[in-house]
């Protein structure tokens, strides 16, 4: 299902106009939103990070549309889980890099099924030959410039693992290509800054704030490949599978570990508080 110029379709085709910056300059952001028992999850989250995120792109993010697009998908999810994918773009412009100096933002959004296979899956990790712009300012967005991500990801598969682990211009861990990296050393679990060129994931955000409370000692820290070689259990998160325990990195085996469950309690148990539904 798809929500487009204010209202919902059951049709993905819609008339779209191709001067859109979002389509020829990837001018755009988008967030992912997972629906439990028919709410959004950590909405607030997602659109302050939103509005943030626009304003660093130069234009206001339109929140009250945006808004109007995720509630009239949630209501549409089936069984009450869904996976919504906001996209805000810059808008229509003249051809060349100039913004136009009023933007007129475009909002569109899609609902995807979700089920709680998709959540604590096992990901096998395979270094990525790409890395990750840390002086960038996109690279601490949802921004729609996402085919370093995509090519990582490809070549991942193509190696037969899962997803890719990136590196930042400086060769240490930063992310993988869909979701953020939590590293344990010696009980202690370790995410690395924004400044390495990382999403402030809204999963990683929560487990920051809430993992003390539920014996996560958890801290942001700059991740080196030495790190990561002495880890006792490598895991991410995102929004959308929630934690995925790392299993293999480049082949070798890893194991699942106490950390990792530890953080998939505690999103359940705030999903069960916001949303009221159990996973």
């Amino acid at each position: 299902m798809i929500w487009f110029d204010g209202a919902l379709h059951a049709a993905p085709t819609q008339p779209f106009d191709l001067s859109d910056r979002g389509l020829t300059l990837a001018d755009g952001l988008f967030e992912t939103i997972a629906v439990f028992g028919g709410v959004p999850f950590r909405l607030a989250d997602h659109l302050a990070r939103l509005d943030a995120a626009a304003a660093v792109l130069g234009f206001a993010a339109p929140g009250v549309e945006a808004r109007q697009a995720i509630d009239a998908l949630a209501g549409h999810a089936e069984g009450g889980r869904g996976v919504i994918r906001l996209t805000v773009t810059r808008g229509s412009g003249p051809r060349g890099l100039k913004p136009p100096a009023e933007p007129a933002p475009r909002v569109f959004a899609s609902l995807a099924p979700w089920s709680r296979t998709m959540a604590f899956v096992p990901a096998r990790l395979a270094i990525a030959a790409i890395r990750r712009n840390e002086t960038s300012p996109v690279s601490q967005l949802k921004s729609l410039a996402y085919l370093d991500n995509v090519l990582a990801f490809t070549a991942a598969q193509a190696a037969g693992a899962d997803d890719a682990l990136m590196l930042n211009t400086a060769g240490r861990p930063a992310s993988s290509t869909m979701a953020n990296l939590f590293v344990v050393l010696n009980g202690t679990v370790l995410t690395p800054p924004r400044s390495e060129g990382v999403l402030d994931g809204i999963m990683r955000g929560l487990l920051l704030a809430h993992g003390p409370a539920a014996g996560l000692d958890c801290h942001e820290e700059p991740v080196t490949p030495e790190m990561i070689a002495a880890a006792d259990e490598i895991f991410l998160t995102n929004s959308v599978r929630l934690v995925l325990p790392v299993t293999t990195l480049d082949g070798r085996p890893l194991e699942t570990g106490p950390m990792a469950e530890a953080a998939f309690a505690l999103f359940q148990r705030l999903i069960g508080e916001e949303c009221g539904a159990l996973l």
